[in-house]
Parts: structure tokens; C-alpha cells; sequence
């Protein structure tokens, strides 16, 4: 019962909070109805104890001074809608026990003095109670009175519905209001991608929601800043460190018969790999420049498979997506060649296959290596981490080829995420929308 009531439950704070107006608001609606039908009740029955009774009292008195055979004749001209008369009849009925009928049948049966009441007894399920008196001259008569009910108008019902109606819709706009603001909000931040670049908010509307709004792009400005600085440092750094590099090896190559020469070539290679991927590195999370191009995808990866294999690399293509994406050739081509290449560093093989899969893209470059402990995959997406001792003890790594592809594979769209194959090894799986795809076939 409770995860039925959970999923019935919305899920936005607008529609939470409006229906929770709306059923205050209906509820007490409902209690306004109920407070006019008891007012009803109790006019109607302070009219009949006040007037009523007298009525009929004045009535039995006029039958009782008639005589005996004209009394039938006059009951035509004494009944009212709320009482009539009969000299014939039995009370074979037990009086009333709800407390208003009783109450009536007793206010009657005291103005009906002295003429003594035998019987009372209820008509059924009615408000209505017959009475059997005995007039002066022995006969008696029957009274059957009728508590006559004091409807409410149908005008006041549906005067009530429509003020919910008003109500309601205010109670909406109002919840629009407030909400609003918090969407954009949201939709802001949704927006503040891997580049990092400010998605200012309008600052209009009330003073809270405007304060909220300068505040939060004041933030995406000092992000933005802070790592616009760092990685112009980080860039800086790693292109500087290119030069004594070089001369470096210059050195090493011009020595003459340098001990170790061929360890300090290298560690040189080494160093100026790393300086390159740190430049690359630093380049893409200042952001992408590339302009959006319509691409066959099927193209792509059959034209990047045959580079490898016209170099010997055992890369293979499994798979055809059949569809163009509009997207940033180079940035998808530098994913999946940085994903290629680190199947083939550890993995010897890599087997690149593509297919279409709920709505999106899906690209897997799978090798056969020694896969990544479950509790580091996430990790080894972050730049410059690396397994210990690598994943292959032989080979090494920047700890950025994977980071590179995670932050264009977000600057793009989609995801990377990776996998350890059952049958061993390691799936790397580019998922990519296809929202700006279209069929090639």
C-alpha cells in the first residue's frame, strides 16, 4: 500500500505543493458545505418548534368544536404540506429515536394539550410520525406530521466548486511562481558542462529569486575563472617543458659514448609524452572549438580501423550503426582513437563494435587484457591516475589517455563508461544521443 501510495505521489515540488494547497483547499470547502447544511437543519428546525406545532394545535382545537360528521370535510382546508389529518388509522409503529424527529414528535405532542396523545410511532425511514388523540367527544384522530427538509440551493454548490476552481488555478500560479526560478536554476547548472563555461541566469523577477540568480552566476564565474587559471598554468607549464626536453635529447644524442644513453633517450620520450598529453589535457577542458559537422559514424570507424590495420595493429569492426550524428569529428575521432590505443597498450587486440541501443549510439572498443579492479574503474577516469604498477607491469602510461576521453565524451553529449569483460579483459562503452541523428540508409 505504501509503494502504491509512493507512486501515485508526484514527483516535481509544483505539482507536490499545488496538490496539497488543492486538497487543503477542498477539504475545507467541504467543512464550509457541511457547516451551511447544519445551519439548514437548525433554522429549519427552530421554524418548525416555533411555529409548527401551533398550527396544528389550532387546527385539532377547530376539528374538536365540529361536529362529528362535517370534520372530514374540513381536512382538505387544514392540511399543510407539513401535516394532514384522518379519523381512521393505527399507530402500529415505535416513535422515533433520532434525536430531532423525537424532539419534534415531543414539541407536538405538548401543544397538542389538553387533548392526550395515545400513540406516537414513525412513518418508516421518514421524518414523519402519525399520532392518535382523543378529541372531547371521545373519537379519535389521526395527525401524521412531517419534519419538511431545507435544501441547500444548487447555485451555493456550485458557487463553492468554482471558488475551488479560482482557487486551485491561484494556488498553481502561485506555485509557478516560486518554482520557476528554481528550474532555471537547474537547467543552468545542467548546462555548466565539462568546459565550464558560465550559462548566465536572468536576474528579474522578486528580490529573493533575483539575489539567488546573481549569486549563483557570480559562482559559475569564479568556477570558471579558477579553472580557466589552472589549466592556462598547467598548459604553460607543459609547453615550457618541451624546450629543455628537446635540448636534453639533443645532448644525449650528440654525446659520445654516454653511459646509459639508451635508458636517458627513454626517460626523455617518456617526459615528453607526458608534456604532450598534459598540453592536450589542458586544452580540452578549456573547451572545444570545433564546430558541429554532420558525420557518417559507419565511415568514421571503418576509416579509423583501416588506419590501424594498414600499420599491422590487430584492430577489428564489428557492427554498423546506420546513422549520421551531428557532432565534432575531431573530438569523436580523438576519443576513439585515445580508447583504441589503450585497448592495444594493454590489451594486445582491440575489437571496436557499434550498434544502436535505446535511443542512443553505443560505440565498445573491448581488449584482452588483464581488465582494472572493479573498485577502480571510476578512478582510472580521473586524469593522471594510474593502477599501480599499471595494468600490464610491463608497459606504463600518463594516467590522462582515458581522462581525455571521459571529459570530450561529455563535452559531446554522452558517456564513458567502463567494464571488466566475464570472459576477461577490459569494455570501454562510448554511449552518444542520437536526438541529432539521422538515417543514412
Amino acid at each position: 500500500m505504501r509503494a502504491f501510495l509512493r507512486r501515485l505521489w508526484p514527483a516535481t515540488l509544483l505539482a507536490r505543493v499545488t496538490l496539497l494547497v488543492v486538497l487543503g483547499m477542498a477539504l475545507a470547502q467541504l467543512l464550509t458545505y457541511a457547516a451551511i447544511r447544519h445551519e439548514r437543519g437548525q433554522t429549519l428546525m427552530n421554524l418548525m418548534l416555533s411555529g409548527v406545532e401551533r398550527d396544528i394545535a389550532s387546527s385539532v382545537a377547530m376539528l374538536d368544536r365540529l361536529p362529528a360528521d362535517e370534520r372530514a370535510a374540513w381536512f382538505p382546508r387544514l392540511e399543510r404540506p407539513n401535516y394532514s389529518f384522518a379519523l381512521e388509522g393505527a399507530v402500529d409503529t415505535p416513535p422515533p429515536t433520532a434525536p430531532a424527529l423525537a424532539r419534534f414528535a415531543e414539541v407536538v405532542a405538548q401543544a397538542l394539550q389538553p387533548f392526550p396523545v395515545l400513540a406516537i410511532g414513525q412513518i418508516g425511514q421518514s421524518d414523519a410520525v402519525r399520532m392518535q388523540l382523543r378529541l372531547s367527544d371521545g373519537s379519535m384522530l389521526y395527525v401524521l406530521a412531517r419534519r419538511m427538509p431545507m435544501p441547500v440551493a444548487d447555485w451555493v454548490t456550485w458557487l463553492l466548486l468554482a471558488q475551488l476552481l479560482v482557487l486551485a488555478l491561484c494556488a498553481w500560479a502561485g506555485m509557478r511562481l516560486v518554482t520557476r526560478p528554481l528550474a532555471r536554476l537547474a537547467q543552468a547548472a545542467d548546462r555548466l558542462g565539462p568546459d565550464l563555461r558560465p550559462s548566465p541566469v536572468a536576474e528579474g523577477g522578486p528580490a529573493e529569486v533575483a539575489q539567488a540568480a546573481r549569486a549563483f552566476n557570480a559562482m559559475q564565474r569564479r568556477i570558471a575563472g579558477t579553472v580557466q587559471e589552472r589549466m592556462q598554468i598547467l598548459a604553460a607549464i607543459s609547453h615550457d617543458l618541451q624546450t629543455p626536453i628537446t635540448r636534453m635529447r639533443l645532448r644525449v644524442d650528440l654525446a659520445d659514448e654516454l653511459p646509459d644513453a639508451d635508458k636517458f633517450r627513454a626517460d626523455l620520450e617518456a617526459m615528453r609524452t607526458l608534456v604532450q598529453e598534459g598540453v592536450g589535457y589542458a586544452k580540452t577542458l578549456q573547451g572545444i572549438e570545433e564546430p558541429l559537422r554532420r558525420l557518417d559514424l559507419d565511415a568514421l570507424l571503418r576509416s579509423l580501423v583501416n588506419d590501424y590495420a594498414d600499420t599491422g595493429r590487430p584492430v577489428t569492426l564489428t557492427g554498423e550503426a546506420g546513422i549520421a550524428l551531428a557532432t565534432r569529428p575531431q573530438a569523436l575521432r580523438r576519443i576513439l582513437t585515445n580508447l583504441v590505443d589503450n585497448a592495444l597498450k594493454y590489451g594486445e587486440r582491440a575489437e571496436v563494435g557499434v550498434r544502436l541501443e535505446d535511443g542512443a549510439v553505443r560505440v565498445e572498443v573491448c581488449d584482452a587484457g588483464p581488465g582494472i579492479p572493479e573498485d577502480q574503474l571510476a578512478a582510472v577516469l580521473q586524469p593522471f591516475y594510474r593502477l599501480e604498477g599499471s595494468r600490464n607491469r610491463e608497459t606504463g602510461g600518463t594516467g590522462l589517455g582515458l581522462a581525455i576521453a571521459h571529459q570530450l565524451a561529455l563535452s559531446l553529449g554522452g558517456a564513458l563508461a567502463l567494464r571488466n569483460r566475464p570472459g576477461g579483459g577490459l569494455s570501454a562503452s562510448l554511449c552518444l544521443p542520437t536526438s541529432t541523428t539521422e538515417s543514412t540508409r
